[in-house]
């Protein structure tokens, strides 16, 4: 039985050895989990699709070089988020914060059905509120405490493979999510306090 780390360095290896169709496979694998993680950054839908394009073709043009110290994705990640990064700094702009349309965005938060405990208009009230206050302390963190708790959280990455993709120790990785973690409980608090019928 092969791993998913394993399946994918044989796609590589097919690739390196000039078969297109497998980078396209590498693709169609990564290409919703890598946009999931740049929208966390660029925040407008075509420009992230942009980051995300130019991120394949980045890793299409580098994968001779890939050597499998790491898994696929985790340094396709990386170059991801370095292209994120680069491209917000060429539009003259930094790691985005906290602005109405962020807001707006988290009140339209989907997965909001998911934290109900019992359908009243009360719980479900306070899971949107829930949603919103973690998605607006997500978005108004610094954008490496941001990308850890992302890499973490939302995609389920090791603290080994957050390092590998940060480019940092994995000491730094936990103080980040630790500090990311921190910030939310802290705006979370108040709702959790207050009893439900409160919570408008």
């Amino acid at each position: 039985m092969t791993t998913e780390r394993e399946c994918d360095q044989l796609l590589v290896e097919r690739v390196q050895a000039g078969d297109r169709q497998a980078f396209d496979l590498l693709v169609s694998k990564y290409q919703r989990r890598l946009m999931r993680l740049v929208s966390r950054l660029v925040h407008d839908p075509a420009e992230a699709e942009d980051v995300v394009q130019e991120t394949f073709i980045k890793a299409y043009r580098a994968l001779r070089h890939f050597r499998g110290d790491s898994a696929f994705y985790t340094w396709l990640y990386r170059i991801g988020i370095n292209t994120a990064k680069n491209f917000l700094v060429t539009q003259g702009r930094r790691a985005p914060t906290s602005t109405e349309s962020d807001a707006e965005r988290a009140e339209a938060f989907d997965d909001a059905d998911s934290l109900r405990d019992i359908n009243t208009p009360e719980s479900v009230l306070a899971s949107k509120q829930i949603a919103f206050t973690v998605n607006a302390a997500m978005e108004a963190l610094p954008h490496e405490l941001r990308n850890a708790i992302v890499l973490r959280e939302i995609e389920g990455l090791s603290y080994e493979e957050i390092a590998e993709v940060m480019s940092c120790p994995i000491g730094t990785v936990r103080s980040r999510i630790f500090r990311a973690r921190e910030v939310i409980a802290e705006k979370l608090r108040p709702l959790l306090d207050m009893p439900v019928d409160k919570r408008r």
